[in-house]
């Protein structure tokens, strides 16, 4: 299994250095929590200069992070797109979204959770530009869900409530299934979500 630096070396290989930065903050992000991650490391890690990181970003490391957070969000909803049109049933895809969830987390060593999440649980208490951009990734994927829901017959009400609640529950599940090194919280939530969803037919 690749270390989160190789990871993120290989994948910036491939990028130019503004991306190579971005994609390398949102990994180190993800495992270390944003208060862990450093601008010095960043750079290192992304193999670009400390001057080369001012010049994308001349707000230094918030600017960095708010990059970082756009791009998982980004990531995540390419990921939660395909998990929700992998069954026409909305039951289904949700149930295997948390599935999915788990297995990849599992196959991280139970490090590569939600960056979005850490981020914004350990910048809380202020209307920073890292809240603004976790909060606008929610929203997204929420939409996501709700167009799924409305694209089967939900009412309006209910598909922007359930969103709420998928992604809500994803998201708690996701962090209980890290802290205790297992699927099961994401699997439980994930059959529990589906029977709910069930419910509404």
């Amino acid at each position: 299994m690749q270390t989160a630096a190789e990871t993120a070396a290989t994948t910036a290989s491939r990028t130019g250095t503004r991306d190579r930065i971005v994609v390398t903050a949102a990994r180190l992000i993800q495992r270390q929590g944003y208060v862990g991650t450093g601008i010095k490391q960043i750079a290192q890690e992304a193999r670009a200069t400390l001057g080369s990181v001012y010049h994308f970003f001349p707000g230094g490391k918030e600017a960095v992070a708010v990059a970082a957070i756009e791009h998982s969000g980004a990531e995540f909803s390419v990921f939660l797109r395909e998990a929700l049109g992998s069954a026409q049933d909305p039951a289904e895809a949700v149930e295997h979204c948390a599935v999915r969830l788990a297995e990849e987390l599992r196959a991280s060593g139970w490090v590569d959770g939600c960056p979005v999440t850490a981020a914004a649980l350990e910048t809380l208490g202020g209307e920073t530009r890292i809240q603004q951009a976790c909060a606008e990734a929610l929203r997204d994927w929420e939409a996501l869900v709700r167009e799924k829901l409305l694209g089967c017959g939900f009412a309006a009400d209910d598909a922007r409530e359930l969103a709420t609640t998928v992604i809500g529950a994803l998201e708690g599940a996701e962090v209980t299934a890290q802290v205790n090194r297992s699927e099961e919280p994401l699997r439980v939530t994930g059959r529990q979500l589906a029977r709910l969803l069930r419910s509404y037919a």
